[in-house]
């Protein structure tokens, strides 16, 4: 893998990952030098984010009034992700082609370095600065493309660029977790169609991790074991179980020798479908060769079920979750992923209403079991219900 950093007008770095000896890749300037993991990055933007503390739920939330600025649908020929073409204007991408990118966002809700006052904070509300890094990844030059269409090769090199960021972020020494992630659509809020993902480097672990993390340390000191290899192989056996001819159904969608994806007995939306390790690690970066094409493979036959089950690009958040980087040891942490489409039949959205957002319950409409099938069934060429 080949990794150039080149430094924008503004500041902001930019990261040119190369895979094939094939690609076009411009040579940089000489003093356009690798710098160090933090630097180079922009200082705090005027109307940059602060954290004020919810001493309610006990959790920060992150302010950033700039980022009401923020890109929104631009017209055709104006997508700042596209590479820069010669005599058209300069995207946020300052070359002519590329394999995969990584820019660190021009609209922060984290920034690394904090500048300028903070409202003052108590006993009660307690305010910090939004320290971190938030980063765009760029997964293809072509405008149109989704990340179900890319070929499993390019899906493979995306998980290095992942594994990179992780091990890079994850070491400056205010940064506790890298948040990997995708929002694919316009029902999710997406404002920008060209396929791409984010990662925040954030300050603290937030709270569904630090919720996971919890569960997992308890049910190790409970039991002897981890949470989630339990959880694996409770789905793994259901699915054996429902081989051999018993009535019990499986919750598994897709499988291979290193990952398992599978509709949770717990799911709140739908069709959310988790990927967990059959071997037991913490994150990408503890992830064995074979482990990472493996999950390339996976990702590429679960992609496509999901687009096959409506006869359409079905938009979802993609949720990474690792272990922290807070510089303790998590051996209890078990490396996931978790996809939320929105969609409940093939024309009717999961809306998180007044159950939902109001008392955090959630309440799911489907069966697992039901919708796991459906899954299975366009990898078998059959035909989705709607």
């Amino acid at each position: 893998m080949d990794k150039q950093v080149v430094r924008k007008s503004d500041g902001r770095s930019v990261i040119f990952y190369g895979f094939s000896a094939s690609a076009s890749v411009e040579p940089r300037p000489a003093a356009d030098a690798d710098p160090p993991p933090d630097a180079g990055l922009t200082e705090q933007l005027p109307g940059a984010g602060e954290l004020r503390w919810n001493p309610v739920l006990r959790e920060w939330v992150a302010t950033a009034a700039l980022r009401q600025d923020r890109t929104f649908f631009p017209p055709p020929g104006y997508c700042p992700l596209c590479p820069t073409r010669e005599g058209s204007h300069e995207t946020e991408i300052p070359r002519s082609d590329y394999e995969i990118v990584v820019f660190e966002n021009r609209f922060p809700a984290f920034t690394p370095r904090s500048a300028g006052s903070l409202p003052e904070g108590d006993d009660l509300y307690a305010v910090a600065p939004a320290r971190g890094v938030c980063e765009v990844v760029v997964y293809s030059p072509l405008h149109d493309a989704t990340l179900t269409q890319l070929p499993e090769r390019e899906l493979r090199n995306l998980i290095d660029v992942w594994t990179d960021r992780y091990a890079e972020l994850g070491a400056l020494p205010y940064v506790e977790y890298v948040y990997v992630f995708e929002n694919k659509g316009r029902e999710i809020g997406v404002t920008l169609q060209h396929p791409h993902g984010q990662i925040y480097a954030l300050p603290f672990v937030p709270p569904i991790p630090r919720r996971e993390l919890d569960a997992a340390r308890e049910h190790l000191a409970r039991t002897g074991r981890c949470l989630f290899c339990d959880i694996v192989e409770r789905e793994r056996v259901g699915a054996e179980t429902a081989e051999s001819g018993s009535h019990h159904a499986t919750r598994v969608v897709a499988e291979n020798d290193g990952f398992v994806a599978f509709i949770p007995f717990f799911a709140r939306w739908p069709y959310e479908t988790h990927v967990y390790p059959r071997r037991h690690f913490g994150s990408l970066v503890d992830m064995t060769t074979g482990e990472r094409a493996a999950l390339a493979n996976l990702l590429k036959t679960l992609l496509g079920q999901f687009d096959a089950l409506f006869g359409r690009s079905l938009p979802y958040v993609m949720a990474m979750h690792q272990s922290p980087t807070d510089g303790l040891a998590h051996p209890y942490h078990h490396f996931h992923i978790e996809f939320y489409p929105p969609y409940r039949t093939a024309d009717k959205l999961k809306y998180l209403a007044g159950v939902e957002a109001g008392a955090g319950q959630y309440l799911n409409d489907t069966n697992a079991e039901e919708k796991a099938a459906e899954l299975r069934a366009t990898a078998d060429g059959g035909e989705a219900s709607s």
